[in-house]
């Protein structure tokens, strides 16, 4: 696991490179509503898929009290609100802000980062690189299905088509791979490596 996991010498940083879209990015987030048959759609980012019961309660009434009374997980561990009645986003914002679901406007489609589920190891890198996320001026131009994975060593979510992978090894290192290239990196220094590869 990646916080038990001794550090290797190697780091990697790569030059930093700017994306151009040829389309803008249509991925709806919590604050850019997606119009579907049923109404309106959020999508609330949560990195590593790991709530807490006061952050499953606020999801839960806005979904009661602003959409169509149900939650819908994603298969990047994120919450959908369905049903959303036109003219509610600046109150689910709001909410979601409150329970701190939206700690960034301007990183709002972009902390997609999918983790080793049962391991518990993986919360604080998860939180790291989230926390380095918010923090990048730069992070805001990654789309919003811009995918970064922790895998702590079993390959639950190393094999997923993420964009960059952060990925446990046996002699203590971390593997981070962005698309076929792969280079090693020190387990402090993994969520930033990963970021800077994006």
């Amino acid at each position: 696991m990646l916080a038990a996991m001794s550090p290797s010498s190697a780091a990697f940083e790569p030059a930093p490179v700017r994306v151009v879209r040829g389309r803008d990015d249509a991925c709806p987030g919590a604050l850019r509503l997606h119009q579907a048959d049923d109404g309106a759609l959020a999508r609330v980012r949560v990195p590593g898929g790991v709530l807490a019961a006061g952050q499953v309660r606020a999801l839960a009434e806005a979904a009661v009290e602003l959409g169509d009374g149900q939650l819908e997980t994603t298969s990047r561990g994120n919450v959908q609100v369905r049903g959303l009645a036109a003219g509610c986003g600046a109150e689910l914002a709001e909410r979601l802000h409150a329970a701190g679901l939206l700690p960034s406007l301007s990183h709002d489609r972009v902390r997609n980062i999918v983790a080793s589920p049962l391991a518990d190891a993986m919360v604080p890198q998860v939180r790291a690189l989230d926390e380095l996320l918010q923090a990048s001026p730069l992070a805001p131009g990654l789309s919003g299905r811009f995918l970064f994975a922790l895998d702590d060593g079993r390959g639950d979510v190393a094999s997923l088509d993420s964009d960059v992978t952060l990925i446990a090894q046996p002699d203590g290192s971390a593997l981070l791979r962005l698309g076929r290239a792969t280079a090693a990196a020190r387990v402090e220094d993994g969520p930033r490596a990963a970021l800077r590869a994006a």
